[in-house]
């Protein structure tokens, strides 16, 4: 992470430099479409083939939350994905159709539009890409694609929303850059600790500005939870010891040297984002800080990084009272939220 200092004037010099901070859309004045971003955030990135619309939006909200899309039409998108937790779910392992276990915890997807790779092992690429996944895995949504479109083009008010956002049927390129496009639009970024680096000196509590100092340095959070994002988006082993059925990174490269990494997840949110890591074996933040203190289990592939830290239980409160200043009770998404 940035220094408070430099953040604070990122903030400045960002407003500036996108106009109010703010994204705008394709066509004219009168039409593109203006989604705000947080202040101090980078312009929300938007790919070429998939510009924004509120049409294609508004759809795919509506599809986000849609039971249509699983095999048996019992959960959408949104069950695994609640606004109230930060579109994560409270829970260690999702549950898919028929009760369905999957292997993995469900991240949160608030400012997603900023991951340069998706799922814990980056097996993504792109929003786009990635829908795919929870649609078809066994686990999950189970559905066949051909049936899924088979539903969306014999509903009436479908096929008009279809045609209003791109002039076609559903498709499969129409189907996924419908709910990409709506995923783009999930940010948050209003917590505490932004008030405090735009220069509100009232917004952190005395704890948590200690908190702050030892996320910076004494306990080197900052190595990996940096930027506004609270990640460098890289892939690591943070001391965990992993299943073989899970290697991590090291499923989709097959490299030894990525077995056992999962993605850096953003810290924002993090204190309604539980259970934590990958498998979600940690329910509270306190049993996170907890591990991190004791420098993790000598992992394979442990990150150099991850080292006993020796915080007192002061230390450790404070470092759990930061993290909860991360907190933004309104996370935004569509147009209208």
């Amino acid at each position: 992470m940035y220094s408070v200092t430099i953040m604070r004037c990122i903030v400045f010099l960002s407003c500036l430099l996108i106009a109010g901070c703010e994204i705008f859309g394709p066509g004219s004045d009168e039409e593109r479409v203006i989604v705000d971003v947080p202040s101090g955030f980078d312009p929300i990135p938007v790919p070429d083939h998939n510009q924004l619309s509120p049409e294609k939006i508004a759809l795919g909200e509506r599809l986000f939350f849609d039971p249509l899309l699983s095999r048996d039409q019992t959960i959408s998108c949104g069950t695994c994905h609640l606004p109230e937790l930060a579109f994560s779910d409270g829970v260690a392992k999702s549950r898919g159709i028929e009760g369905r276990i999957g292997i993995r915890n469900s991240p949160s997807l608030v400012n997603v539009a900023y991951q340069k790779l998706l799922f814990w092992d980056g097996g993504a690429f792109t929003l786009e890409n990635q829908v795919f996944a929870p649609l078809q895995d066994h686990n999950e949504m189970d559905a066949e694609l051909d049936n899924v479109l088979e539903r969306l083009n014999n509903d009436p008010a479908y096929v008009e929303e279809f045609n209003r956002a791109f002039e076609e049927e559903a498709t499969l390129r129409s189907l996924t850059q419908a709910l990409a496009a709506f995923q783009r639009t999930i940010r948050s970024g209003g917590s505490r600790f932004d008030r405090y680096i735009s220069g509100d000196e009232s917004a952190l509590r005395d704890d948590q500005l200690r908190g702050l100092e030892l996320f910076e340095n004494k306990a080197g959070c900052i190595t990996c939870h940096s930027g506004f994002l609270f990640t460098n988006q890289s892939f690591e082993n943070n001391g965990l010891f992993v299943a073989n059925a899970d290697s991590g990174r090291a499923r989709v490269t097959l490299q030894a040297e990525d077995y056992g990494t999962f993605r850096v997840p953003s810290l924002r949110n993090v204190a309604i984002t539980g259970p934590y890591m990958h498998d979600g074996r940690f329910l509270s933040l306190h049993e996170v800080v907890a591990f991190y203190n004791k420098g993790g289990n000598s992992a394979r592939n442990q990150h150099e990084a991850i080292v006993p830290l020796s915080l007192s239980e002061q230390e450790q409160a404070d470092l759990l009272a930061f993290l909860e200043a991360l907190t933004d009770a309104s996370v935004r998404y569509g147009l209208d939220n």
